[in-house]
């Protein structure tokens, strides 16, 4: 879970920098509809990170196996959702579009694991993996 940890502190930080950046140096810079799209990608970066820090506080509730499939699933929709809405607003190029939905599907199996590993879990130290 150490990892996991690692990993959210720097989603979470790159989501500041990123978030500072957007409101300071890219006004002017970007169109409207591009700096609500960097937005969209800094608030999921965000969102996902947090909620990856949370998941170590977890263990008591959802056996370790099912907190780490959540956590690669939402590093995974971090990477592909906010990665390529980053990369779109600042290429321009329309072929990482497609990509970003793939992103939201990672972030919806994570919640999904989440909600299982949760349900499975029997409070009595017996986990069902």
């Amino acid at each position: 879970m150490q990892t996991v940890v690692v990993v959210a502190a720097f989603s979470a930080l790159t989501a500041v920098m990123l978030g500072a950046f957007g409101a300071h140096g890219l006004k002017g810079v970007l169109s409207a509809s591009e700096l609500n799209t960097f937005d969209i990608a800094v608030r999921y970066q965000m969102y996902h990170g947090l909620a990856m820090l949370v998941l170590p506080a977890l263990t008591s509730v959802v056996a370790r196996p099912w907190l780490r499939r959540v956590a690669i699933a939402f590093g995974v929709g971090i990477v592909l959702f906010s990665g390529s809405l980053y990369l779109l607003v600042f290429t321009g190029n329309k072929w990482f579009g497609p990509v970003t939905p793939m992103g939201g599907v990672a972030f919806m199996v994570g919640w999904v694991l989440l909600l299982v590993g949760a349900a499975r879990h029997t409070g009595a130290g017996v986990h069902h993996d």
